[in-house]
């Protein structure tokens, strides 16, 4: 059993406000990934580090790229899910949304997201914050989501008990 409907089927697009969207990442956005997770490393380890040990330090473009096809394939699969956010002309990759079955108990889905560091604090962040739960609740089929480092902290979720 997967931990989706065989039957569902993924957005593709997602409008926020603006002139911003999500839509799931590929390989071949490596050249907006890269400098927009890099120059954001720091924030995005302390995110996320202790948890996924990403993204490292001497993390490169290849390894970047690798990372990303990867992800599309598990998308493509339904393992998981990773959106990029993206302004509406695709030029600049400002964040992204991860959706992924769960690692701990007691949900059935764990989500977290994040924006470049310059765009920390602003509208475009508070328009993403604002839209991940109502997109999860209307669009996916999730009972119970976690919306980790939101309802609970990245440390009260390595607490919980892992799945078996």
């Amino acid at each position: 059993m997967t931990w989706l409907p065989a039957d569902f089927v993924h957005p593709v697009r997602v409008a926020l406000p603006g002139h911003y969207h999500l839509r799931p990442i590929s390989g071949a956005d490596t050249e907006l990934d890269y400098p927009a997770v890099m120059g954001s490393r720091e924030r995005l380890w302390s995110i996320y580090g202790e948890a996924w040990g990403w993204p490292v330090a001497t993390m490169t473009f290849e390894q970047d790229r690798e990372d990303l096809i990867r992800h599309a394939d598990e998308i493509a699969a339904h393992k998981s899910f990773n959106y990029a956010l993206f302004d509406d002309a695709g030029t600049a990759l400002l964040g992204c949304v991860y959706i992924d079955p769960p690692e701990k108990t007691g949900a059935d889905a764990e989500i977290s997201w994040w924006v470049v560091d310059d765009r920390a604090g602003t509208e475009l962040e508070q328009a993403l914050d604002a839209l991940v739960p109502q997109w999860i609740a209307q669009a996916w089929p999730f009972e119970r989501p976690r919306y980790v480092g939101r309802d609970l902290s990245w440390q009260e979720w390595l607490a919980l008990p892992d799945l078996v």
